[in-house]
């Protein structure tokens, strides 16, 4: 069984923004999966389950098995965003090595991919609640860069903007190779899928 947390704000308002490109990979992972037919679908069809919003069903992987696999989307804002996961962990009894976290990364060019199997928040106040949480800060990570914030425009104000045009154009594609990623864990293992992903978004 395996736990994949998009993390984001719920609200039209959120829609779109750099700190919400978590949520935006679970779109894309639940359409790769055949879960959705588009986006949107999400919300629509999810269970409002510890906090959240969750689909979840089975794949079935290369070694003839089948994984159940679970996506979060948290909804009580990011800054809370480890009970959500604290809560879902803890009724399926899920291990911290089975749980990945989608989410957006200042230090990161736009659209450029991170794997990590655990350690600092960088900052980042989604990963320091879940730490908290959790009580443990080694769980895998997918980080999706986002750019750092310009001068003069303080990182919450721009984390809750929107990509520009041209940030838009990075994003878009990572957000696929996000998913590839996310399966890549599931199937072949957290070493695997940093390997693939991580030099990939190296060059």
């Amino acid at each position: 069984m395996r736990l994949v947390v998009g993390l984001g704000n719920p609200g039209n308002e959120f829609v779109g923004t750099r700190h919400n490109v978590g949520w935006e990979a679970l779109d894309k992972l639940a359409q790769r999966l055949g879960w959705t037919a588009k986006p949107e679908d999400f919300s629509r069809l999810a269970k409002n389950r510890f906090d959240g919003l969750m689909l979840d069903g089975s794949l079935s992987i290369h070694s003839g098995g089948m994984e159940r696999i679970m996506l979060l989307k948290p909804t009580t804002y990011m800054n809370l965003s480890g009970r959500s996961v604290q809560a879902a962990m803890a009724f399926f009894q899920i291990a911290p090595t089975d749980l990945m976290v989608v989410l957006d990364d200042l230090a990161l060019p736009a659209g450029k991919l991170r794997i990590r199997k655990g350690g600092s928040s960088g900052g980042h106040n989604g990963l320091k609640d879940i730490e908290r949480a959790l009580a443990t800060d080694q769980y895998p990570r997918l980080r999706i860069g986002i750019d750092p914030s310009p001068p003069r425009i303080p990182a919450r104000d721009y984390v809750l903007g929107r990509f520009s045009e041209d940030q838009r154009r990075q994003i878009d594609p990572a957000l696929d190779r996000a998913a590839d990623a996310i399966l890549s864990w599931i199937e072949q293992g957290i070493d695997a899928a940093m390997n693939k992903f991580n030099i990939e978004d190296s060059n």
